[in-house]
């Protein structure tokens, strides 16, 4: 199988988990559609496909059935922040996956409500990975702290904040660019590679092999992401194309032109690859074409 293909088979699992871990929880019928609509309107499954394949690499037979859980919880805060990202009050995206952004299908209060509602269903999540599914608590709450972590105002919404106050700035240095999209696209990657690994019970050393690989794979997604905004279309991407340029947000592919920021990518992307240098196996053979599969989106 391609890449592709392969990516598509590991985000099925992904997806067969999230079809049903909102049911049954008492939500109200309204919010609940709203959260479906986004939670399950597709996309890559990236970052709970990276958290499994990490855990699958070091861990012990059977581990990944018992962390999916915590696997699908990332793909819940993921979806949230594209809700919030897309209102009006941030972005103001029409458009997200190819269909009306969350606010347009609803409303701007029952967007608000359903990426509360995801991000804290999250951790309910997380913790199932050791209520019901027996993995250590040890190892849970670690994850559970890294992730937080990545998720917050020092990560993921102190990125989003960052990059607000950025929009319209001429001059950004490239420095404070990097470390805005570290925050708000890279730490979610990033913790989601580290804590596959300490879900898997690994040690110091291979965790931080995770850890450094989800970094860099974070940093070239990034770019890329900034590359395709300009070089692709609107159907392509399954949200508005040209977005970036027309809101005044300093990218990569501005800052430095197209063709450095492809090269910059393919740079982090074998920073990355050294990490993988020392495990062998099919979860290796993935990881490895899929840091590929990253950079090659934009040739």
């Amino acid at each position: 199988m391609t890449i592709k293909e392969q990516l598509a088979v590991r985000a099925a699992r992904v997806e067969d988990f999230l079809v049903l871990c909102m049911r049954d929880r008492g939500i109200p019928e309204r919010l609940l559609r709203s959260m479906e609509y986004s939670l399950l309107a597709g996309g890559k499954r990236l970052r709970p496909v990276l958290m499994l394949s990490w855990a699958g690499l070091l861990g012990s037979e059977g581990v990944t059935d018992r962390i999916m859980p915590f696997a699908a919880s990332l793909e819940c805060i993921h979806t949230y922040s594209l809700i919030h990202d897309d209102l009006p009050a941030m972005d103001d995206d029409d458009l997200r996956r190819g269909r009306p952004s969350n606010h347009k299908q609803f409303d701007e209060a029952t967007a608000i409500l359903a990426g509360d509602g995801l991000l804290t269903e999250a951790f309910g999540l997380m913790s199932a990975a050791s209520i019901v599914n027996g993995l250590p608590a040890d190892r849970v709450l670690r994850a559970v702290f890294v992730l937080a972590k990545a998720a917050g105002a020092g990560g993921m919404v102190g990125g989003q904040a960052v990059d607000m106050e950025l929009t319209g700035c001429t001059d950004v240095p490239l420095d404070d660019l990097r470390t805005m999209h570290a925050m708000k696209t890279g730490a979610l990657i990033t913790a989601a590679c580290e804590c596959g690994a300490i879900l898997a019970g690994a040690g110091d050393a291979d965790v931080e092999n995770a850890r450094e690989f989800g970094r860099n794979i974070g940093v070239a997604f990034q770019i890329v992401d900034d590359v395709l905004d300009v070089v692709s279309d609107t159907e392509t991407l399954g949200k508005p194309a040209g977005s970036d340029e027309a809101m005044g947000k300093s990218t990569y592919p501005s800052l430095m032109g197209l063709e450095k920021s492809k090269s910059l990518a393919s740079d982090y992307v074998e920073i990355a690859l050294t990490r993988l240098s020392g495990y062998y196996g099919a979860e290796q053979e993935f990881l490895w074409q899929l840091a590929r599969y990253i950079v090659d989106r934009v040739y």
